[in-house]
């Protein structure tokens, strides 16, 4: 009773909000920072929406697409800008449990959204070859079909930060190229789609921290192949990539996350070997001889040598040259 009378007016009115209301307003109290700032950050610096675009946002039920909605549904509510959302679940197969949790998520959050059922998890998992990716290649192709047939010109999932430092290098080490997850990119197969990625600068240990905030369950890998598994897949290269960079991160530098993600902004064409453009491969010899003409030009026209010479003088001492074993050059000529 002592507790409850030293709430404030305010506090007590938060606490009788509907429990979705609280939820929601966590975004922008709680995790304004970490979660709605830099979700608002993402959309303006990358371009992600548009005047007039109608955004397929895709829940898969966990809790990045479940956040991704939820902030969605709250921007929709609050701003003037004219853009549509609609909410698509896309049921690849998932068992009565992982769907019911899913459904009871959406009606906790009141995200409307439409479930479409497929049977993806069916065709995939009747394959020894490559069942994850056959199954990923598929979803995506539903998720394509179905905004399409909504009218949508784009979709919008829910990567996050974490998820792009990790598959940054996993295709260093895995595939031995450089390319990151970019917050955009036009489809190659549908006409006038993109993908967004609006969680690109949010970082996934803030999504936990949400989540847990507002004691919310969601679900994890809904896969046939790993539902029995109650936590994340530890024989996953994507979980073993995750593990490496936490332990490079308290053994070698703190700065191991930021510095993989924004090593993506700061690709030096003149010191890599070789890269690819529109398919087309370039390598460093194709422009060397001439590159070596033009800073030689460039040596002369700013007279770098001589600087370079004067400015060692002045700062050092002069050099001490010790020739006594020049004559190992011609050991019988010694004497």
């Amino acid at each position: 009773m002592d507790e409850e009378k030293k709430k404030t007016k305010h506090e007590r009115k938060i606490e009788s909000m509907p429990r979705n209301e609280q939820i929601e307003r966590s975004l922008v109290t709680e995790f304004n920072f970490p979660i709605w700032r830099k979700f608002l950050k993402a959309l303006s610096i990358y371009q992600l929406v548009q005047p007039g675009d109608r955004i397929c946002v895709c829940i898969s039920g966990g809790k990045d697409s479940m956040l991704l909605a939820l902030l969605f549904k709250h921007l929709l509510a609050y701003t003037a800008f004219p853009f549509e959302v609609k909410y698509l679940v896309m049921n690849p197969g998932y068992n009565d449990l992982n769907l019911e949790v899913i459904k009871e998520n959406l009606k906790t959050l009141k995200i409307p959204a439409t479930i479409v059922s497929t049977d993806i998890f069916s065709i995939a998992n009747s394959t020894d070859v490559k069942p994850c990716y056959l199954c990923a290649k598929m979803r995506r192709g539903a998720l394509y079909r179905i905004a399409k047939s909504w009218g949508c010109n784009k979709i919008a999932l829910g990567h996050h930060y974490d998820d792009v430092i990790v598959t940054t290098l996993m295709n260093m080490l895995n595939a031995g190229s450089f390319q990151t997850m970019l917050p955009k990119l036009h489809s190659d197969h549908y006409s006038g789609m993109e993908i967004i990625r609006p969680l690109y600068l949010v970082r996934e240990e803030d999504i936990i921290a949400w989540r847990d905030y507002n004691h919310l369950r969601f679900i994890q890998c809904a896969c046939r192949f790993t539902e029995n598994v109650a936590t994340e897949r530890t024989d996953s290269q994507r979980a073993n990539t995750k593990k490496l960079i936490r332990e490079l991160k308290e053994t070698y530098s703190p700065m191991v996350e930021k510095n993989i993600f924004r090593a993506a902004y700061n690709v030096n064409l003149n010191m890599v070997l070789g890269y690819k453009k529109d398919g087309t491969e370039v390598n460093f010899l194709d422009e060397y001889e001439e590159e070596g003409k033009k800073t030689e030009q460039r040596i002369k026209d700013l007279k770098l040598e001589e600087k370079s010479v004067r400015k060692a003088e002045e700062e050092h001492a002069e050099m001490r040259v010790d020739e006594s074993l020049n004559y190992l050059l011609h050991p019988d000529k010694k004497d």
